[in-house]
Parts: structure tokens; sequence; C-alpha cells
């Protein structure tokens, strides 16, 4: 699969996946269903939100502890913008804005080997991490929906190990218990770190009040 790698490596297959990214970003623009008067402007702010986050993303990924030597790295906060946006947003859009990370990290920094490998390891691993919205009601919300996304990204993680590099499995492991271990390092030192700054009550109460910002009607929690 060579030739998908150069592919993405490419100025053709960088502005395909930026292509498909913008038509994602336009997704945002589609008022979820339960939106009673929905309006140009709510859209618009959803889409700069949206952009926002996946900005954040991207950047803070860059930020890396250190780097497993068969991918994956501790990269601290750099899921939270996404779980943030679904749950500021909804889980829809949560759910597109982190696949637009996934795309974007195909032009920075892809590594392909199989089309299916590169629908979970990329659009759909990031993609998971939306799924954090499912908590966006519950009381502490954000922490549960961020360790509800980071599970998702992991369950993608683990599914692209067993199936595509299962062979990477060193002498003692079989492809399942080799992924299932090695995708928990990087992913559960990250999801410690993230979820003991984002508990901190100054940091709790700054997002929390940034949500009802966003969404007026939206009630502050009591903890």
């Amino acid at each position: 699969m060579g030739n998908l790698q150069s592919f993405f490596e490419s100025g053709k297959g960088q502005i395909s996946v930026i292509a498909v990214i913008v038509v994602f970003f336009l997704l945002a623009l589609i008022p979820p269903k339960n939106q009673k008067t929905p309006g140009r402007g709510a859209d618009v702010k959803a889409l700069t939100i949206s952009a926002l986050m996946v900005a954040a993303a991207i950047v803070l990924g860059q930020f890396k502890l250190f780097s497993m030597p068969q991918g994956g790295s501790v990269t601290p906060l750099s899921n939270l913008p996404i779980v943030l946006c679904a749950y500021y947003l909804g889980t829809r859009r949560g759910v597109t804005a982190g696949m637009c990370v996934g795309l974007l990290n195909l032009i920075f920094g892809p590594y392909v080997i199989h089309p299916l490998q590169m629908l979970v390891d990329y659009p759909l691993a990031f993609g998971a991490l939306g799924l954090g919205g499912l908590m966006r009601n519950k009381k502490n919300g954000i922490v549960k929906g961020y360790i509800v996304g980071l599970i998702g990204r992991y369950a993608m993680a683990v599914l692209s190990g067993i199936v595509f590099f299962g062979s990477y499995a060193p002498k003692g492991f079989n492809a399942v218990t080799w992924s299932v271990w090695y995708n928990f390092t990087y992913l559960a030192a990250e999801g410690v770190i993230t979820v003991i700054i984002v508990s901190i009550p100054t940091v709790k109460k700054t997002l929390e009040k940034l949500r009802y910002q966003i969404d007026p009607e939206f009630a502050l929690l009591t903890f």
C-alpha cells in the first residue's frame, strides 16, 4: 500500500483531504433536529467554535511528552477540544469536528498501509472523541464525556492494532493482548493527566461558564 501512503503525502492527496474537511465543516452549519428556532447566527457560531476546537486539537497534538515506538504518543489535553466541542454543541458536531482532526493528521503525518486502516486510525478514531457529547447533560459532564470519548478512540486504536499491526506483537503477546496493552499505555497516561487538569475547580468552572455563554438555555449544573 505504498501508493496509498504516497498519495496522502502528495499535493493531490492533501487537496483531496482538505476538500473532504470543508464538507465536514459545512455539516456543522446544519442545525440539530431539536433546535426550535434555527438561525444563521447560531449556525455560524457553531461553525466558528468547531473550527477553533479543531485548531486547538491540532496545536496541542504537537506537544508530545513522549512517543511510542510503534506509533501513538502522550499529548496532554490534545483530545479535550473535541470533547468540549461535543459538550458545547452536541454529539453530531463533536464527531464531525473529531473527524476533521483525523483528516488533518493525514496531511501532517500520515501512516497508511490500507484504506480501512486509514479510516479507523484517522477519521473514525478522532471522530469517536465526539461521543463524549452523550454526557453533555450529565453531572460532571465534561469529565465523564472526556472518558467516554477517550474510550471510543481507544477502541478504534485497539481494533486497528489487532487487524493491521498484530504482526508487531512481541514474544509473549498475541495480536489482541498486545494491542490492548500497547494502546492503553499512552492513552491512559494522557487521560489521567487531562482528567486531573480538568478537575481543578477553577478550570472546571471556567469550562462550564463557556457552555453557558454558548448555549444560554443551558443551566449550570450543581457540583
